[in-house]
């Protein structure tokens, strides 16, 4: 995310307390939201100023809605890739649009080190990863010098702790 691109909000203890709650449930209506604002927090407001609250840090961009499916129906990757800095110059835009802009990537970002994309990817099974990464290989070996693919297992926390949200008031 650029300077431009970042939220400009100032939080009240009603939108980190909205933010700890949708956290925690990302299903509750604004009406169930309201009532438990005002017996967890002690903040009396309406479901309509709770509405608006969400809808305006939404377009903010103060959080991102997703929808992330049950583990249960994907195999998930861990993709890392290291480039070919000989062919990087001129491939390495086309070559990041597509990992990016593929079906399969759920999560993509940038690091430091060797192997500097990384991924998170869903697949329905292990033959698919095998045959994207040739895939892959075909399309974008020219600045690809090696994808370092690791399946990951047992995905047992897959949420946002709700508890994240109080360092924003800490800050304050």
């Amino acid at each position: 995310m650029t300077d431009a691109e970042q939220p400009n909000w100032d939080f009240k203890d009603r939108d980190i307390a909205i933010l700890c709650e949708l956290s925690s449930d990302p299903q509750l209506s604004s009406r169930e939201l309201t009532n438990v604002l005002e017996s967890e927090y002690d903040i009396d407001v309406s479901h309509v100023t709770v509405s608006e609250s969400i809808r305006r840090m939404r377009d903010e961009g103060v959080f991102r809605e997703a929808i992330i499916p049950n583990e249960e129906y994907y195999t998930f990757a861990l993709f890392e890739f290291k480039f070919n800095t000989q062919q990087f110059e001129d491939n390495w835009r086309d070559a990041m649009e597509h990992i990016k802009n593929d079906k399969h990537t759920l999560f993509f970002f940038l690091s430091d080190g060797e192997y500097q994309w990384k991924t998170v990817m869903m697949f329905r099974s292990r033959e698919q990863i095998s045959k994207w990464i040739h895939s892959c290989y075909k399309e974008h070996g020219g600045v690809i010098a090696n994808i370092r693919n690791s399946a990951v297992h047992n995905v047992l926390k897959f949420q946002t702790d709700p508890q994240i949200y109080k360092d924003l008031r800490d800050e304050q």
